[in-house]
């Protein structure tokens, strides 16, 4: 593979802005603590003077990555958040994602943008199924993972088992770079492995902790004082132990995906979290370049490159705007400056950019590689478009995925049908479910499928509060969605040599949002009868776009 498709590196300056940029994702299950553990992060960067608790809906005080009303009431995370701030010498950008499973098809779009990813745990009930299936997708892609098992100050696993799992699990080597003083009630801080120091917090009256005070060593007085007997003893064992049951922390190989750094603590508590941020800032690496057509585009290279990974309609309603993502992958941004959208091939003044911070914006002059970029404005880009000042760079990031539920999201009243269509353009744009058009179908209206429920209330609730459109869900007898292989004749064209489709009862042939073949069956037992029937034919899933 070439090194880079382009020779010419932009200037000194520009290189230093770029060496500067750490940009990455917090993933986790549902309610392991990802969105307060990004407001704390935020805390510390200065970028807020307050952390808003998702815990606290009913307080005005609400998280800055967390604006939709539905996210508010819900107290869950349901659209990804680009929030930047200073940190340390370092120009951090922060991917809040959202942790609920309908929701994933959007966070695997965000882990295509970023260079390194934060899982949190849960330290009481460990790795969960989206946990996994999240870190799978960072596996894929060759991001490097850093995890934080959260919640120490509750009653938790022994970590010792936590550690266990986490590396039987994820087959990557752990290396503890603190270890937990304890759990719930009696959890007193964390012992720093590297500085061989004892961060010590004191609970207050009221629950919450005080700064930590930072003690030379794990023998000190005061860390016996601080510990039970029982408590000291174990940690104290523990912590001879780690140094045989696990390799020393090489930087080469957390970012080669072969060690995951481990870090323990509180995020609600603010315990152990600074800790990890100025040690993560260390390790993660600065923005990577991006393959096209078999070549790597490296940041440092002059021409403008970047691609479109998350569209965000009426994050300001009074605009009716829209908000386009795009990652920088090469050279220099600068406002007003024309790019060439790969996918029409016409050529567009990107003038609207700014720099958002959940909700709030501000007028953006420049960024450089590695910047998550936000165009606000009616621009016609479409997810995974390639905008750029090279030409033939063109960039395949986007996955494409299987909808494992399936409905119609019918208009209400034909008075409203224009606010109906206009919002339903709007935010199928943001990827948030495909449209399939069934052959043969009574309905005025594609078929919506989605990867869970919840993507459908989303819909429905935005298409009230954005447009004043009310809606209702006639949910389809399908369940699994087959593609014809891109080789195969139309299966509906009347030429008699085609090869004859063989559906099973109760499918459905029909075209999805891209003009391609499939099948829709009514369950996964019906996969097999439609392969066993058509063994002329080639099906696949359709998972990934690449693939």
């Amino acid at each position: 593979m070439s090194t880079s498709t382009i020779t010419n590196p932009v200037s000194a300056a520009a290189a230093h802005e770029i060496s500067r940029r750490r940009t990455f994702a917090i993933i986790s299950h549902p309610d392991a603590g990802k969105t307060t553990l990004t407001e704390k992060l935020l805390l510390y960067g200065g970028a807020i003077g307050l952390a808003g608790s998702v815990t606290s809906k009913k307080e005005q005080q609400s998280t800055s990555s967390d604006w939709m009303a539905m996210e508010k009431e819900r107290g869950i995370s349901v659209s990804s958040t680009v929030l930047q701030f200073e940190y340390n010498d370092c120009c951090v950008n922060l991917l809040d994602t959202p942790g609920h499973h309908d929701f994933s098809e959007d966070t695997y779009r965000v882990l295509s943008a970023v260079d390194a990813a934060v899982m949190v745990i849960d330290a009481g009930k460990g790795i969960e199924a989206q946990t996994l299936k999240l870190f799978d997708v960072c596996r894929r892609r060759g991001v490097p993972i850093f995890v934080f098992v959260n919640k120490m100050d509750r009653p938790s696993r022994p970590p010792l088992e936590l550690l266990d799992e986490l590396e039987k699990v994820l087959k990557l080597a752990p290396a503890p770079v603190n270890w937990p003083l304890g759990d719930g009630e009696r959890f007193r801080g964390v012992y720093d492995r590297e500085k061989a120091e004892v961060n010590l917090f004191e609970r207050t009256t009221g629950g919450t902790f005080k700064a930590p005070l930072e003690v030379a060593g794990i023998e000190d007085d005061k860390v016996r004082e601080a510990l039970s007997d029982d408590l000291y003893e174990t940690v104290t064992q523990e912590v001879e132990l780690l140094d045989g049951l696990t390799e020393p922390l090489e930087i080469d190989r957390v970012l080669a995906g072969e060690q995951m750094p481990i870090y323990f603590g509180s995020a609600m508590n603010n315990f152990g979290v600074q800790n990890m941020l100025e040690s993560f800032l260390q390790m993660a690496p600065p923005p990577a370049g991006r393959v096209s057509d078999g070549k790597m585009v490296e940041p440092n290279t002059d021409s403008f490159s970047g691609f479109v990974f998350k569209i965000q309609a009426n994050m300001n309603p009074r605009h009716r705007d829209r908000a386009v993502f795009i990652r920088i992958v090469s050279g220099v941004f600068e406002r007003d400056m024309q790019v060439v959208d790969q996918r029409s091939g016409k050529k567009v003044r990107l003038a609207n950019a700014q720099k958002l911070f959940g909700q709030d914006r501000e007028t953006l002059d420049t960024a450089y590689a590695g910047d998550i970029l936000a165009l606000v404005g009616n621009y016609n880009f479409l997810i995974g478009d390639t905008l750029t000042s090279a030409p033939k760079v063109v960039y395949k990031e986007m996955p494409r995925f299987t909808p494992e539920c399936f409905t119609y999201i019918v208009n209400k009243d034909t008075a409203n049908i224009k606010r109906y269509r206009s919002g339903m353009e709007q935010l199928m744009k943001e990827g948030v479910a495909q449209a399939y058009h069934v052959h043969g179908s009574l309905q005025a209206v594609p078929m919506l499928g989605a990867v869970g429920p919840l993507q459908f209330e989303v819909l429905q609730a935005r298409l009230i509060a954005e447009y004043g459109v009310e809606t209702r869900l006639e949910h389809s007898p399908w369940s699994v969605v087959q593609w014809f292989d891109e080789h195969e004749p139309d299966p509906l064209r009347r030429d008699r040599n085609a090869p004859k489709v063989h559906l099973p009862t109760g499918s459905a042939i029909a075209r999805d949002q891209d003009g391609q073949w499939v099948v829709l069956l009514s369950s996964k037992y019906m996969l097999g009868v439609l392969h066993d029937r058509n063994d002329h034919l080639t099906f696949r899933d359709h998972a990934y776009g690449e693939e």
